[in-house]
């Protein structure tokens, strides 16, 4: 096992209207739900996603609670074969104009009705819609580079230096192509990140959560919630940015 990444989940305020955004936008349909007496989660991807590609979680809480989108998680990105032909078929299906692909030649930005920021991106590899990768800001890129490398074992699989910012990708060594993977943007004037509430988490596969949990505390991730105390069902850690990884068995 590869320690891939499971799902990204972000938290929704009206679930019927974002579940009719994905399933009518992305095609996405529902691959899992879980029903509590205080909020729902659902499981969304392609029909015909890669058995080690991501899904996206999406989470009700029933309280009517809204939610602050902060400026530490970015966006996920999409899989398309030709950005401008994807973009302006959402453009057609009345998606909000967001990023164009004229201004950012190779990918373009929208939307969702909570105001996640989805890019779409070129690939030549995976189910169309499916998750390339998340990105989340970061303060210190030698930490947080260090945090996944040492922590997750994932290496990195990519890199853009810029004037102003520089952003790392990174996966385990043996995923699959059609893994998600992760992504660390670091800005170069010091900036400081808000996590915001909309967003959730990243959750990494493991087979034996007790003894990969074992391995991450001698590791010194953070222990924010142990296996016991979620019912040795998953257990949850922080990177060194405060992004809540969440930790899954298959």
């Amino acid at each position: 096992m590869s320690h891939t990444l499971d799902h990204v989940m972000m938290r929704v305020e009206d679930l019927d209207e974002s579940l009719e955004w994905y399933t009518t936008h992305l095609d996405y349909e529902e691959k899992g739900r879980w029903e509590a007496d205080t909020f729902t989660n659902v499981f969304l991807g392609p029909e015909d996603v890669h058995d080690d590609g991501a899904l996206l979680e999406l989470t009700y809480n029933h309280d009517g609670r809204s939610y602050e989108l902060g400026d530490a998680w970015g966006h996920i990105a999409v899989r398309v074969e030709d950005v401008n032909e994807a973009y302006y078929e959402l453009m057609d299906e009345g998606v909000e104009d967001y990023r164009r692909p004229e201004d950012n030649p190779g990918y373009a930005f929208v939307t969702d009705p909570d105001g996640h920021e989805i890019e779409i991106v070129e690939r030549d590899h995976g189910a169309r819609w499916s998750i390339d990768h998340t990105m989340i800001r970061v303060e210190d890129a030698d930490a947080s580079l260090g945090w996944w490398t040492r922590k997750m074992g994932y290496e990195t699989t990519g890199r853009w230096e810029a004037d102003t910012f520089a952003n790392y990708f990174l996966a385990p060594e043996d995923a699959a192509e059609e893994a998600m993977s992760v992504e660390l943007t670091y800005n170069y004037d010091g900036r400081t990140y808000d996590l915001g509430d909309a967003w959730g988490h990243l959750a990494v596969e493991c087979e034996d959560l007790e003894e990969f949990w074992g391995t991450l505390m001698t590791r010194e991730a953070e222990d924010y919630r142990d296996p016991e105390s979620c019912d040795y069902n998953y257990a949850f850690t922080k990177t060194f940015d405060g992004h809540e990884v969440e930790v899954v068995t298959e």
